[in-house]
Order: structure tokens, then sequence, then C-alpha cells
């Protein structure tokens, strides 16, 4: 078991590719979940920048890129078969009964589903559910990494803003 000060990162320096590649994506999964926590409702539905970004969407947006890499690509259903919408910018788009408890809920089962799927899959195993055509699980991993990378840094600015009001 690693101290608790000791990120989870740090634990895998020496471990096998695919658990380097799990540890990191489920931290930043957890980051963007986080994000939050002990926020109001209006709070996670403020919007600060001109896009349609709020806290509250990035953890919609970021459920919707669960399914789009863990589901489509893998199980090759189509959106409309997995009840997401046609685009990213429409994973944004928030309705009377998101709630931050939802949203969440709704992003730790898309997770949990995520690993379910992968479970059974090789780094090297080709996914064919992309548009892309056949890609590789270890692709998959890196590309979801960046972007949630990517949401984290969004969300840490504006809940440091939501925050300073």
């Amino acid at each position: 078991m690693s101290s608790p000060s000791v990120p989870d990162f740090e634990r895998v320096i020496d471990a096998p590719l695919r658990e380097q590649f799990e540890v990191f994506v489920d931290q930043h999964r957890a980051e963007l979940q986080h994000c939050l926590d002990g926020l109001t409702e209006e709070q996670a539905r403020r919007s600060l920048v001109p896009s349609r970004t709020t806290l509250l969407g990035l953890v919609k947006h970021a459920t919707f890129v669960e399914k789009v890499w863990f589901d489509e690509a893998v199980t090759r259903r189509s959106r409309a078969e997995i009840g997401i919408p046609a685009t990213p910018d429409e994973s944004f788009l928030l309705d009377d009964g998101d709630t931050v408890a939802g949203v969440q809920e709704a992003h730790r089962q898309a997770c949990a589903a995520s690993r379910r799927a992968t479970a059974p899959l090789g780094l090297d195993d080709l996914l064919h559910g992309n548009r892309r055509g056949p890609i590789p699980l270890r692709w998959v991993y890196l590309h979801v990494l960046r972007e949630l990378a990517e949401h984290c840094g969004h969300a840490d600015i504006l809940r440091e803003q939501i925050l300073a009001d």
C-alpha cells in the first residue's frame, strides 16, 4: 500500500505500461469528478467564459468522453444507441434535470463501465468503433488522458474563479 503523501502515479513508475495508463487516467477522472465537491448548484452551472464550459458541463462532457472512447469505440454501438449527443459540443449542454449529484453519479458509472469494457483487452488490441478506423487501446488511453488533463486544467481555473467570488 502506498503512503498517502505519495501520489499514485509515483507508485507505478516501474509498473507494467497498462497499469501506468490506468492509474494516470483514473487520477484525472477523480480530479475532474471532485471539481464539483462542495459547490452549490448555481456555482456548478456558473458560466465564466464565452463557450458553453461550466464546471457541471465539464463533468457531463467527461461522461460523454468515456462513452465515446470506451463504449462506442469498443462495442461499435452508435451514439444514438448509447444515448449520448452526436457531437462533443452538445455534450456540454445542461438541462434542468442536471444536478451536481446526478452528473457526478453518471460520470462514476461511465468510468466504471469503461474499466469493465477495457478489462479483457490488451494495449495492442484494435478498437473498431471509431470514425478514424481501427485504433489500438493504447492510443485511446493516451487520447483520453490528454483530454482529461486539459479539462482538469479548465476545471481548476473555473473553480478558483468561482470560489474567489
